[in-house]
């Protein structure tokens, strides 16, 4: 990996570590009847991953020195919430993977119906911790956080871009379909993670839309790196299936420009997402490593 990324791999472990224990503490404590249930959500919010977009989520509010504790509801409400996303995504119905991470996805660890109860769970709990008041004190900024959430995950976001991906297994959707389906099946909850701090520091429009230019733009380069992956990775290295997409026919931005159009494709929106951060200086130095990591990660 290049050394330009250097600095970005410490800055990625704390955030990592700070969640893990952020989520412990906000998670709850198998007990009672629905421990079950409980265990399940605990598996899937705490296997890991790379926290990236709890990252975005903190690097944005450091911009605007927003307090830790706060940031850190925030960006584990959006842990849950992708997790949560994660487990559905693997259900028989869905993807129909058994991996994730490196071990059995929820479904296979448990069952099938308290995967899909462990994420419906997770992901009401990732509204009820951002809609409380240790998330913000101001409930305006509550509200506009909740608001913006619900967005970017729902019919208008990465639900809606989901449905696409599975309608359209199969056909050859044109670059722009594919790029609309990509941008909200991923872009847009990144998105949501890179405008984040900005709301919760009340700043300027001008600050605003240059962090949310950023965000979708790294989340489709991300999503693209993501395809590479399928096709060149490892299961070994990616702690999933590979291959798979090829295999049902899915739409992507490889399949449609070829592996190398697609990674150069994925730097130059990462390139350009950088760009995007120029107001920030070198505030905002471990965003622009973090766009190139986007594109560069081998897992």
């Amino acid at each position: 990996m290049s050394s330009l990324l250097a600095p970005i791999e410490p800055a990625f472990a704390e955030t990592a570590a700070f969640m893990d224990a952020t989520l412990d503490a906000l998670l709850p404590k198998p007990h009672g009847s629905e421990a079950r249930l409980l265990e399940a959500m605990r598996y899937a919010t705490m296997g890991g991953g790379k926290r990236l977009r709890a990252f975005f989520v903190m690097q944005s509010g450091r911009l605007f020195g927003v307090d830790r504790r706060p940031l850190g509801r925030v960006a584990a409400a959006v842990e849950c919430l992708h997790a949560y996303s994660l487990i559905h995504d693997d259900l028989p119905a869905m993807d129909n993977d058994d991996m994730r991470r490196g071990r059995p996805t929820v479904h296979k660890a448990y069952d099938e119906a308290t995967a899909i109860l462990a994420g419906d769970a997770l992901l009401t709990l990732a509204f009820t911790l951002i809609a409380s008041p240790e998330a913000h004190g101001d409930p305006y900024v509550r509200c506009e956080l909740a608001a913006r959430l619900g967005q970017a995950a729902g019919h208008a976001g990465m639900v809606g871009g989901q449905m696409i991906d599975l309608a359209s297994e199969g056909e050859e959707l044109p670059l722009p379909e594919i790029t609309r389906l990509q941008r909200l099946k991923t872009a847009v909850l990144i998105t949501f993670c890179c405008e984040a701090g900005a709301i919760m520091g009340k700043s300027s429009a001008t600050a605003r839309q240059a962090l949310t230019n950023y965000g979708q733009e790294v989340g489709l380069a991300y999503q693209i790196a993501d395809d590479l992956l399928d096709v060149e990775g490892s299961a070994a290295a990616t702690g999933k299936g590979v291959g798979k997409d090829a295999v049902r026919g899915k739409a992507t931005v490889v399949a449609s420009l070829g592996v190398e159009r697609a990674r150069a494709h994925a730097e130059a929106l990462a390139r350009q997402a950088a760009l995007h951060l120029d107001l920030f200086d070198e505030k905002a130095d471990l965003l622009r490593a973090a766009a190139q990591f986007a594109v560069m990660r081998k897992a």
